[in-house]
């Protein structure tokens, strides 16, 4: 058996269960996050540990990214009393505001190690480019 010394132990767990931000029925957290630009797109990392990635949802519509997440708990056997439980369970959200800028039709997303990372491409549209300048007719005098 597992002990833990806090003396505001019941206290906590008694604050989560009065303001509802403790188990599945609370609304949902955000998730830590990470952005950087990288070359021609942009990279996202979610930290999702324990998050199985069936248990992932990610949405795009118009420019607004939406990642939805589910940690359930590890233990759901008859019979076993859970002892102490710290680990944050239940729905985890994130929204994004994307520019227009970002081809959204091309998002990868790849889940490793708890991390869920997005890579977002610049929009062929937005990159820089160089305009061709035309030379076209005869030089004129001004004036006289």
């Amino acid at each position: 058996m597992l002990m833990r010394t806090d003396p505001f132990r019941e206290l906590d767990r008694l604050t989560q269960q009065l303001l509802g931000t403790s188990g599945t029925w609370s609304r949902p957290s955000p998730m830590p996050m990470d952005a950087y630009r990288e070359g021609d797109e942009y990279v996202i990392a979610l930290d999702l540990p324990g998050v199985s990635p069936d248990a992932i949802d990610i949405d795009v519509e118009r420019n607004m990214l939406t990642v939805k997440a589910e940690r359930r708990p590890a233990v759901k056997k008859d019979g076993v009393q859970m002892e102490l439980s710290e680990r944050p369970l239940g729905v985890f959200s994130r929204q994004l505001m994307l520019a227009d800028t970002l081809d959204t039709e091309h998002i990868k997303a790849d889940y490793d190690a708890g991390v869920l990372t997005l890579r977002i491409p610049i929009a062929e549209r937005a990159k820089p480019r160089k305009i061709a300048i035309s030379a076209g007719g005869t030089p004129r005098q001004i004036g006289g």
